[in-house]
């Protein structure tokens, strides 16, 4: 960013509830259904249709809202909302205005500034206010297809509208744009974590806009914004805001006018563009759905919630890093994901080996779920498996090398470690006496390299070794050869 100029950067996170049913009609809840199969009058805006809300969107929204720090409010108003759009078929979307589901948010994350490559330099600790959570039914899906001067098509896809989403409004308490990537990628993982949302931005049930604007250092007030919308990655996100960072200075610079509007991002030519002119709130007419009533949500409910909430990955973080003496990185790697975090600590608990248990996973194992697009939810190889795996190895039985291949094994057939041991021959041999017959047959046929080692060159101690483990196949225990060998060499 240029020297003298900040950026005021405000963000909305939609998440899609997941739930079965939409929220206000018994409609499945379905991604890559048969266009407007998941269709009824309710959801179609059809006349004389009354909405009827669905408790588990209230269930999962209080989820989503404890999780980030809100607070439920015990009465919360839907209100209608009206624009026209194709894909909007009673001409409103029933959401929330004055009064919503939740507010007054206080969220801690973990934020860093990058290099040109996007790699982070040192992490710290930022409180982001969300100002509230309010839920609402989506709209459809318009598709189009056809090319420029080729006959063109606009289709519309109902499936969607009506699917349950909590819209997460924050003040505008971001400074740059890795700091707003931080932020969608905390809540991502908290949302799935509480189960409150599957937040896969693929499938579109997580979208996010941001509103930003600059202004000169010490200035206060806030200029023009411009909302970034439809933005399906956050990756995309990061680059749309940095853009628009540059373009308002240069505009601002040049006395151009910075005009309040919503851009979108053009991947293709790594720009935003204009997409219309920026509503505000009273362009959209709201006033109180008459067809519902307000919510209540008793202080019962929400201790009857937060009873079921599991720990939150921030919380586990500073555990592991206390009980386990993790370093910030291994720990938050750890728990990058709810699956990834309870098969480490289901490995550590039958090893007991908690430092091996994390270095397998986060070394060896996640190569392998990387390399194959899994989770540590889908692994082939379970904890108990690669648990079983690491106690043969502390045991000596098998060398690292061959665990890494074994490892490898598994994670290909599904084989359990003793099976592939056994397949490959590589039960290794840690009897003394065995070992002790090859040694001693080693430096007897190396007379010369025995003479050398002795009168002071002792790099020769490697081939020593090379040589035990060439004649017992690879099989030999390296710690009882290199005992021996000392022991032996030096007599």
């Amino acid at each position: 960013m240029k020297e003298g100029w900040e950026a005021i950067i405000g963000m909305e996170i939609h998440t899609q509830l997941a739930t079965d049913t939409k929220i206000f009609c018994g409609c499945r809840v379905e991604f890559g259904g048969e266009p407007n199969s998941n269709t009824c009058p309710v959801c179609l805006g059809l006349p004389g249709a009354l909405p009827v809300l669905n408790r588990r969107v209230i269930e999962l929204g209080a989820r989503a809202a404890l999780a980030l720090g809100l607070e439920v409010q015990e009465t919360s108003v839907f209100a209608r909302k009206n624009y026209f759009y194709p894909d909007l078929p009673k001409g409103y979307q029933i959401s929330q205005y004055d009064k919503p589901f939740s507010a007054n948010g206080k969220l801690t994350i973990m934020t860093a500034e990058r290099d040109d490559h996007g790699h982070a330099r040192e992490w710290k600790p930022m409180t982001i206010h969300i100002e509230r959570m309010h839920l609402e039914e989506d709209a459809g899906k318009n598709v189009h297809e056809g090319l420029p001067d080729t006959d063109q098509y606009s289709y519309v896809d109902l499936n969607r509208a009506g699917t349950p989403l909590g819209e997460i409004v924050t003040k505008p308490d971001f400074r740059t744009s890795w700091q707003a990537y931080d932020y969608v990628n905390h809540v991502r993982r908290v949302l799935q974590w509480v189960g409150a949302s599957d937040a896969d931005m693929e499938k579109g049930n997580l979208r996010c806009e941001a509103n930003v604007s600059v202004r000169k250092i010490g200035e206060e007030g806030f200029r023009n914004k411009v909302e970034l919308k439809n933005l399906n990655s956050v990756r995309f996100m990061q680059k749309a805001i940095e853009f628009e960072i540059e373009r308002q200075i240069a505009a601002h610079e040049a006395g151009e006018p910075v005009m309040q509007e919503t851009r979108l991002w053009d991947e293709q030519r790594q720009q935003t563009r204009v997409m219309r002119s920026k509503e505000d709130a009273h362009d959209y007419r709201y006033f109180p759905e008459p067809d519902l009533q307000p919510l209540k949500v008793s202080a019962e409910f929400i201790e009857s919630i937060k009873g079921t909430m599991p720990e939150l990955p921030d919380v586990m973080r500073e555990r592991f890093m206390e009980t386990y003496q993790f370093s910030f990185s291994d720990a938050s790697q750890l728990v990058a994901e709810k699956g990834l975090a309870e098969f480490f600590e289901t490995t550590a608990r039958i090893t007991a080996n908690p430092r091996a248990s994390a270095n397998w996973i986060l070394v060896e194992l996640n190569r392998e779920l990387n390399n194959a697009g899994r989770t540590a939810a889908e692994s082939p190889v379970s904890a108990e498996a690669l648990a079983e795996l690491i106690a043969t190895l502390d045991a000596g039985k098998i060398n690292n090398n061959q665990a890494k291949e074994v490892l490898v094994e598994m994670f290909n057939t599904g084989k359990p470690a003793a099976d592939v041991i056994a397949e490959k021959g590589f039960e290794q041999i840690s009897d003394a006496g065995a070992i002790e017959k090859i040694v001693d047959e080693v430096i007897a046929s190396n007379e010369n390299q025995v003479t050398a080692y002795r009168n002071g060159n002792e790099k020769l101690f490697g081939f020593f070794v090379g040589q035990v483990m060439k004649a017992s196949q690879g099989k030999a225990n390296p710690q009882v050869v290199n005992e021996l060998l000392k022991r032996k060499l030096n007599e």
